[in-house]
């Protein structure tokens, strides 16, 4: 976690009416995007600053954001995106942060319309996720070989991200049905030698943010 600030992105607003012309940075440490659509943004700040920003993603204005690299590029989290707002208390200081996660619609339907996004790949962690939300009759075991094709296929596409490294698997249920049925077919996967439960891997909320690494 050294030199954090580092790898933090910036977040700009620029409001303006009749008389006046307010402007708003706020840091961010967490973003996932593609091209002008922000599909999540995690950022804090002062509690009018950070208000001010969740009334600007509900009424679906652009912002500025920057990088860390000191890339700049116009994005908004689009139509009927949702804000969660939190507080940070941080020592030495007598009122606290104020934090918000906006999650766009897209994101809110992850795994719909053939696209299913990640924080962070890890082979076996997507293949988890997209069984889950894809509501696939798979086993753990078959992760590996199907995550060959997919990444074969060029269905794993990076995003743009701050503090985090997103990724979306384009496949829908009925393409990961094929597959499997073909790498049944040809003996790459294999039934369970018994009847039972399966068991799956579980993974810790820290290990899908990487928060190690970031």
């Amino acid at each position: 976690m050294q030199n954090a600030h580092l790898r933090l992105g910036q977040l700009e607003y620029l409001r303006s009416t009749a008389n006046i012309q307010t402007r708003i940075r706020l840091q961010v440490d967490r973003y996932m995007g593609e091209e002008a659509d922000g599909y999540l943004l995690s950022l804090y700040g002062g509690d009018a600053e950070v208000g001010a920003i969740a009334a600007a993603i509900h009424e679906k204005h652009p912002f500025t954001l920057t990088f860390p690299d000191g890339k700049s590029k116009t994005v908004s989290m689009g139509a009927d995106a949702s804000c969660y707002r939190g507080s940070v208390a941080v020592p030495g200081r007598k009122q606290p942060l104020r934090h918000l996660v906006a999650v766009s619609q897209a994101l809110h339907a992850n795994g719909a319309a053939g696209k299913t996004y990640l924080l962070n790949y890890e082979r076996s962690l997507a293949w988890s996720a997209l069984v889950s939300f894809l509501g696939l009759p798979a086993d753990p075991r078959w992760g590996a070989a199907m995550m060959d094709v997919l990444e074969r296929e060029e269905k794993v596409q990076e995003l743009e991200g701050i503090g985090c490294q997103p990724v979306v698997i384009h496949a829908t249920r009925s393409s990961l049905l094929e597959a499997v049925s073909r790498g049944l077919g040809r003996r790459e996967l294999c039934f369970p030698e018994v009847n039972g439960p399966v068991f799956w891997p579980s993974f810790r909320i820290g290990e899908a943010l990487n928060i190690g690494k970031f």
